[in-house]
């Protein structure tokens, strides 16, 4: 059906995101994305983007005009690397079945209804597994737990497989024989208290000579004697119209759980800290209103809004707890030596700071996966402006690393794991991982340059003049006269020789941080940005401004007692350009 036309009628504009959409009364099917929007003088005025999926007739289409920036400067991503953004490994999986699963870093995704039966979909590791005793892992997050993924093992690669994964809240063992119902075998249901519904859960089957034993949560919870398949492959899987996410997936002997028991000592200490959050009502009173059916549901009611308050409570001290460890391991770092700190490490741990489940150690190991990929080609005693072209080519020709151009202050752009996923980032983000992985390479002397409004990286040389590389450009080099065009831009003042300076890496990390503060003010509540406001003073602790901006952050989320110390620590330290006057009078009316 290749050059269809159809006939319809623009019915409107609608605003996505801050994007003027074109909505179209056109049937638009599966396929017409990309197809062109034209008038009866065949003209184009869109592209087919969107469909409803809940009326055949509603369609939508993206300007024309907003697209004609890109065939001025396109998108740098090469095809064959766009195609690998969010795939899976072939050297690490192999799916089958359909289904659609996707791939960053350490984990894997998976959604969409597979072609067997019951929505069935595999994903087969290209590990090796050795002969009988071996022990595979996972963990596991269902988005609605009325589906179904896990673990697959002794797979004949094809229909054939034994299966162990949550399914309605309890845990699975099957063994499936064909492609259809009547070969498939539930050879054990077993619900489980250590379950956790719409959390990580870690699943781990142990298949020796004897036996089948599958844990969840480090617990035992299934046991079986069926030997009837063997050997073969281990994998995922996923059933229904399932949305699942997994990630640490392991195969070998003796696995280490990535979330080991804890003492029952931490347990009781944890325990104590908690249990008097709230004033709880006696339980037993429920036994004496059952008979009271109204009486009954009001106990109970009240009841639940006090757990609730918990609940909230503790979550809100779960994420006080979190973000505490991320400041006091930043705080650690820059601790060290400026050598000895690990940029990209700290970087990560920023973006952590709102996203407790990254898993920094991914990311680095694929840092140095880039980095060994970009080692091995090139040539043996190769000099820094060899090298230096080389990298420039790796990041932003070959892998299509870019500055962002329609969505500059979005704060994906500051968080260094998602740089690395999407290829895209602001000037100092870019700059980071072009410094981090020049570190690794061997390019001596590449530092990041902090200059108003524009990071930039600088290759430094006793032999020759330092290069300026503007990394949000695709790595392109910068004269010196361009530099000043930049400054004089942004402060209306000449470049001065001290803003070249190589900045610390502390420095970095700061200014990473207010690029997420200026974000956040913008859209959420002076107690959230708070975050960030808390660590740019543990990190320059010596700042009056800082300290001054945590004072009236402090006092607009209601926080006086914390807004005290800051306006004591000014009144204890008395810098100067800060009105100690006017902070005397809101120290005392506190």
């Amino acid at each position: 059906l290749e050059n269809s036309v159809v006939k319809g009628v623009v019915s409107a504009k609608r605003d996505f995101d801050g994007f003027e959409m074109i909505q179209l009364a056109i049937p638009i099917e599966p396929g017409n994305s990309g197809g062109p929007l034209l008038d009866m003088q065949g003209r184009v005025h869109g592209l087919l983007t969107m469909k409803s999926m809940m009326s055949a007739n509603l369609g939508f289409a993206m300007p024309i005009n907003l697209l004609k920036p890109l065939l001025e400067k396109p998108n740098p991503v090469p095809m064959n690397r766009w195609l690998t953004i969010g795939a899976l490994n072939p050297k690490e999986w192999t799916p089958l079945m359909g289904a659609r699963w996707s791939q960053k870093v350490g984990r894997v995704h998976v959604e969409g209804l597979g072609k067997g039966f019951g929505g069935r979909s595999l994903c087969l590791a290209q590990k090796e597994v050795d002969a009988r005793p071996y022990e595979i892992a996972v963990s596991v997050r269902l988005e609605d737990e009325s589906g179904a993924a896990g673990l697959i093992f002794a797979s004949d690669g094809d229909q054939k497989h034994y299966g162990f994964y949550p399914t309605g809240g309890q845990l699975r063992l099957t063994r499936f024989d064909g492609p259809d119902v009547y070969s498939w075998a539930i050879l054990q249901t077993v619900p489980s208290a250590q379950y956790r519904p719409g959390d990580w859960n870690y699943l781990k089957v142990s298949v020796d000579k004897e036996k089948i034993r599958c844990y969840l949560n480090n617990e035992l919870v299934i046991e079986s004697s069926d030997d009837k398949l063997a050997g073969g492959k281990v994998g995922l899987a996923k059933f229904r119209d399932t949305k699942a996410d997994f990630k640490n997936f392991q195969v070998g002997a003796n696995l280490v759980s990535p979330n080991a028991p804890i003492s029952a000592e931490l347990v009781t200490s944890i325990t104590k800290a908690i249990q008097n959050l709230s004033d709880k009502s006696d339980l037993q009173i429920l036994d004496v209103l059952k008979s009271n059916a109204e009486a009954s549901r009001g106990i109970l009611s009240e009841r639940a809004i006090g757990l609730e308050r918990e609940a909230a409570q503790l979550r809100k001290l779960a994420v006080a707890v979190h973000r505490q460890s991320v400041q006091q391991e930043l705080v650690k770092t820059f601790e060290m030596p400026e050598e000895q700190i690990d940029l990209f490490r700290a970087a990560l741990l920023l973006a952590k700071l709102d996203n407790p489940d990254l898993e920094i150690e991914a990311y680095q190991s694929q840092l140095e996966s880039m980095a060994h990929e970009l080692s091995a080609k090139l040539p043996e005693n190769a000099d820094n402006s060899i090298r230096l072209d080389a990298l420039t080519k790796y990041l932003f020709a070959e892998n299509g690393f870019h500055g962002s151009r329609s969505d500059y202050y979005n704060r994906a752009n500051s968080y260094m794991n998602q740089v690395l996923d999407d290829r895209e980032g602001l000037p100092i983000t870019l700059s980071v991982l072009f410094i981090e992985l020049a570190k690794r390479i061997g390019l001596e002397n590449v530092f990041g340059v902090a200059l108003p409004g524009h990071f930039i990286a600088k290759c430094a040389s006793e032999a020759r003049e330092d290069q300026l590389i503007d990394v949000f450009d695709g790595g392109s080099r910068l004269t010196r006269a361009q530099a000043n065009d930049i400054v004089m831009a942004y402060t209306g003042a000449r470049l001065r020789e001290d803003q070249l300076k190589a900045a610390t890496k502390r420095e970095i990390i700061v200014r990473m941080l207010r690029n997420l503060l200026a974000v956040a003010q913008d859209t959420e509540s002076a107690a959230n940005v708070l975050r960030y406001q808390d660590l740019i003073v543990a990190l320059s602790p010596d700042s009056p401004a800082d300290r001054l901006d945590r004072a009236r952050l402090r006092l607009q989320s209601g926080d006086s007692i914390g807004a005290k110390q800051d306006f004591k620590w000014l009144l204890d330290n008395e810098p100067p350009g800060i009105d100690l006057e006017r902070i005397t009078e809101i120290y005392r009316a506190l």
